[in-house]
């Protein structure tokens, strides 16, 4: 009986904690746009000239060669993002050092 009513005012507790995060004001943010650097403008207007281009006419090896000129392209926005990318997997070991520690 005891164990009923502290999983109850547990399950309480914790539902009436989502209830004040949604219970806060939301303001519009401003978002600022963001220049594309030059480089990076240079290839994403040369992407649009292989994707508008007739590639009926082109013979095997030029369609060959456009493929891993795309997937150059691709990989260098891609690497040039400056961003950090964390897996799941590395989160959950940083979140358990933290609780451990």
């Amino acid at each position: 009986m005891k164990k009923t009513r502290l999983y109850l005012m547990v399950m309480m507790l914790s539902l009436g904690a989502f209830t004040t995060v949604n219970a806060t004001e939301k303001t519009p943010k401003a978002t600022t746009p963001t220049e594309i650097p030059a480089e990076i403008q240079v290839m994403l207007n040369r992407l649009e000239e292989i994707k508008g281009m007739d590639k009926s006419e082109l013979n095997r090896a030029d369609k060959k060669e456009l493929r891993k000129e795309v997937r150059a392209i691709n990989s260098e926005i891609r690497s040039s993002g400056n961003g950090i990318y964390i897996s799941v997997g590395a989160i959950i070991i940083i979140l358990l050092l933290i609780i451990i520690l």
